[in-house]
């Protein structure tokens, strides 16, 4: 049975959606970006219906200023009292769970690690954001991986040799892949892996052709952290294939499972 369940944020209303099950292991999921708690498709409200099928109940919510909760939108830096309130409201809902897996992909990923790491018994991260800024071109790493790619294929040669690529773009493209193969962290990056050293249980689900995904594994790299990491063959950074989801959901369902 799924219910609806509003509570307060800092004087704003939220609403979010209570998947029900016996389970004392429940999972909370975070949305990444602008998207409101049912997902891209409604990727996470079926994902939450699967899930809590199976034994484990399961908690979505809006964010102040997200979907159908009240308040100014302040994204993933600023969700810090959101995602607290939304686990006392999980508490409040289903007082029969004792174990709590948080769930989030991409900006989502971040501000489990960045705001409320020490709630979890365990973490499982999909893609977390690394990127401090947005830049007019995709993250270094994401560069290396796409020019790696088209330096394999004997097309792309034929369409340099033929004038079909912009070589400015390419300049400017390999001008930033020289530049950041050996940068520091940033900020961000070193609250991220700190949080992550801190919770070696924390796992990891990265999307090999993604931009976001290549950028963190480049970032662990960096800084040198070395942990629970699952990669999947897809380009999709939601998992929107059938295939995705399937895999999605067998690694989240392990994570809910395994002690």
């Amino acid at each position: 049975m799924r219910r609806l369940i509003a509570f307060a944020c800092a004087g704003e209303t939220l609403l979010g959606s209570l998947d029900e099950a016996a389970g004392s292991t429940g999972l909370l999921i975070v949305s990444g970006g602008n998207e409101v708690r049912a997902g891209a498709h409604r990727g996470m409200a079926s994902l939450a219906g699967q899930v809590a099928a199976t034994g484990f109940p399961v908690f979505r919510f809006d964010r102040r200023g997200v979907g159908d909760s009240s308040g100014i939108n302040s994204g993933y830096e600023g969700a810090r009292d959101d995602l607290l309130t939304a686990l006392d409201a999980f508490s409040d809902a289903a007082p029969h769970v004792t174990r709590l897996i948080g769930f989030g992909n991409c900006d989502a990923a971040s501000a489990l690690l960045l705001h409320a790491p020490d709630r979890f018994a365990r973490l499982l991260l999909a893609n977390p954001w690394t990127i401090a800024e947005a830049a007019p071109l995709p993250p270094p790493a994401a560069l290396r991986a796409h020019y790696a790619e088209r330096l394999r294929d004997p097309a792309s040669w034929l369409r340099l040799l033929r004038g079909g690529i912009d070589l400015h773009k390419l300049v400017r493209g390999l001008g930033a892949i020289a530049a950041a193969r050996h940068e520091t962290l940033s900020a961000l990056e070193q609250a991220l892996f700190g949080a992550l050293a801190a919770h070696p249980d924390a796992r990891l689900l990265l999307a090999e052709g993604d931009a976001t995904a290549i950028a963190f594994a480049d970032a662990a790299r960096r800084a040198g952290w070395e942990g629970n990491v699952t990669r999947l063959a897809t380009a999709s950074h939601s998992f929107a294939r059938p295939e995705d989801k399937t895999a999605l959901q067998k690694w989240i369902l392990a994570g809910l499972s395994e002690d």
